[in-house]
C-alpha cells in the first residue's frame, strides 16, 4: 500500500463557477445551515471567514462518526480555487499531510465543475488511504450545488 498520493475528480455542478467559489470562500459559515448532514459546526481559530490564512475547526460526520478537523485556509481568486490544510483532529491522527483543494472551472453559462484534489500521505504504514475522505469532500461538494443555485437564482 502506498504511503502517500493524490487523488483528483470533478464534480459537475449547476450554475456559474464565480457563485459556486465566492460561496466557499466567504460564505462558508453558512455551511451547517445547507449541509448540516455533514457539517455540524465551525469554530473560527484566527483570522477572518474569507481571510487568506484563517484558522478554524470544523465538526463534521464522515462515514457517520462525528469527527473534528483543524484546517488552515488558503486562497487564490485569480485560479477561484481554495486550499484547506489540516492541522489537527480526528484526520490528522492517521495522516501527516491532509490538504485538500477546491479548484471551480466555468464550464458553459450554466454550469462548471468543481476539481477537487486530496493530497495525503499516512503517518503508519497500516493507516488506510483516505478513500472516506475523498468521497466525504466530494459529497459535500456535490450537496453545496442546489443550495448555492438557490442563492444564485435570488440574485
Amino acid at each position: 500500500m502506498a504511503m502517500s498520493g493524490t487523488y483528483v475528480a470533478e464534480v459537475p455542478l449547476k450554475g456559474s463557477a464565480e457563485k459556486h467559489y465566492k460561496r466557499w470562500r466567504n460564505e462558508n459559515h453558512l455551511f451547517q445551515d445547507a449541509i448540516g448532514h455533514h457539517i455540524q459546526g465551525c469554530t473560527m481559530h484566527d483570522g477572518d471567514w474569507d481571510s487568506h490564512g484563517s484558522i478554524r475547526s470544523w465538526n463534521i460526520t464522515c462515514d457517520g462518526k462525528p469527527e473534528v478537523i483543524k484546517e488552515k485556509r488558503e486562497i487564490d481568486d485569480e485560479k477561484m480555487a481554495l486550499t484547506f490544510r489540516g492541522l489537527e483532529g480526528h484526520v490528522m491522527e492517521q495522516y501527516k499531510v491532509y490538504n485538500v483543494i477546491l479548484q471551480f472551472i466555468p464550464k458553459s453559462k450554466e454550469g462548471c465543475v468543481c476539481k477537487v484534489t486530496l493530497i495525503w500521505e499516512k503517518r503508519k504504514e497500516d493507516s488506510p488511504e483516505p478513500v472516506n475522505y475523498m468521497k466525504f469532500v466530494k459529497s459535500l461538494v456535490a450537496d453545496m450545488d442546489d443550495h448555492v443555485l438557490k442563492g444564485q437564482n435570488k440574485a
